[in-house]
């Protein structure tokens, strides 16, 4: 649909964190799609993971309805698309579960057109939401900054991995410290 990312189908990028990226852990309860867009990865995630939650977020309210109508139509009652408050990273995510929503894992194509700034809070926030042990596994192209994110991640606390290569998409992932070693900012 218009209005939201990749609207003639499956982006390249996206295609390749489907593809190449890290699959949901066995006994995952929670799994977190951060851009969910008209929904691939987490409708992925939902099938890959039966028994988990898949919440799907977004700032683009058309993009949320969309991923929860594409969800419907596969019969995957395990996502729960959420609209989130662009000013305030993942703050709606809080009200739509009842409390404050942890994580096994994060999955995104980052927004990065939103800017770095903006980026780098978004991405602090998720991984705030991950339970000890978990990961968040991102896919970026290199002429976006993917290695410079992955420098900078670690840099924060979050030691960074590249799992993969292709296209120039770069797959990383990112562990999450012992909760003492975070750095804020």
């Amino acid at each position: 649909d218009s209005g939201v990312f990749a609207t003639a189908g499956l982006d390249q990028c996206t295609g390749v964190l489907l593809d190449r990226g890290a699959r949901p852990s066995p006994g995952a309860r929670d799994l977190l799609d951060l851009g969910c867009g008209w929904g691939p990865v987490a409708l992925a995630l939902a099938v890959r993971a039966p028994g988990a939650t898949v919440w799907a977020v977004d700032t683009n309210r058309r993009a949320v309805e969309l991923c929860a109508a594409n969800a419907e139509a596969n019969g995957l009652g395990n996502v729960r698309a959420v609209a989130v408050d662009p000013d305030i990273p993942l703050g709606g995510l809080d009200e739509a579960g009842g409390g404050h929503v942890t994580v096994d894992g994060v999955w995104s194509n980052p927004p990065v057109r939103i800017g770095k700034a903006a980026l780098h809070e978004l991405l602090l926030a998720a991984l705030r939401r991950i339970r000890p042990g978990g990961q968040a596994h991102l896919v970026m192209h290199k002429h976006l900054g993917s290695d410079s994110l992955a420098a900078w991640l670690g840099a924060q606390g979050y030691p960074t991995t590249r799992r993969a290569s292709r296209f120039g998409y770069r797959l990383l992932d990112v562990d999450t410290p012992p909760s003492g070693d975070r750095r804020e900012g």
